[in-house]
């Protein structure tokens, strides 16, 4: 109960260091289930720069660009504002933003990059490309993906790369 008042807390947000994580392969989800429709997201600059540079990484290796999903967007605003609160960089919930994205969205899998203490999104982006986890995340076999930058009350940066296979 307490995961599901934090996520409904999280929605309603969103309305108005690195480590990396994925999961994958998981059950058909029933269709009735994907009513859910957000507003779009407005990406401000450097989320945008950290979408723009993650494609530009895909391209070079030959791979396929992904598509913007605002739902993924939504969950790593949630996650940020968790990180934020807690002083921490970490990927707890993992599991509510996956199964979220596997409702709304009927996400086959997920994956996320978190960090923290970067000023831009080339910074981040690079240290990223050189984590054997996150790069493995970054070149995964995803279709879409959503991303969150947010100020920390200390004035760093937290960021959220979620990426989905739809």
């Amino acid at each position: 109960m307490k995961n599901l008042t934090y996520f409904v807390y999280v929605m309603a947000i969103c309305t108005f260091s690195l480590t990396s994580c994925s999961k994958e392969n998981i059950e058909e989800v029933d269709s009735a289930n994907l009513s859910t429709k957000l507003a779009p997201v407005n990406y401000s600059s450097i989320e945008l720069d950290v979408l723009e540079l993650v494609n530009a990484y895909r391209s070079q290796q030959g791979l396929p660009e992904l598509l913007y999903l605002d739902e993924s967007s939504v969950e790593a605003a949630g996650h940020n504002d968790h990180m934020i609160e807690n002083n921490e960089v970490c990927h707890d919930f993992f599991g509510s933003r996956y199964q979220a994205l596997v409702k709304s969205v009927s996400a086959k899998s997920v994956s996320e990059n978190v960090a923290s203490g970067f000023n831009t999104a080339e910074a981040v982006v690079n240290a990223w490309i050189k984590s054997d986890g996150h790069r493995k995340n970054m070149e995964g076999e995803h279709t879409h993906f959503g991303v969150s930058v947010k100020e920390g009350k200390d004035g760093k940066l937290y960021f959220t790369n979620i990426f989905v296979k739809k």
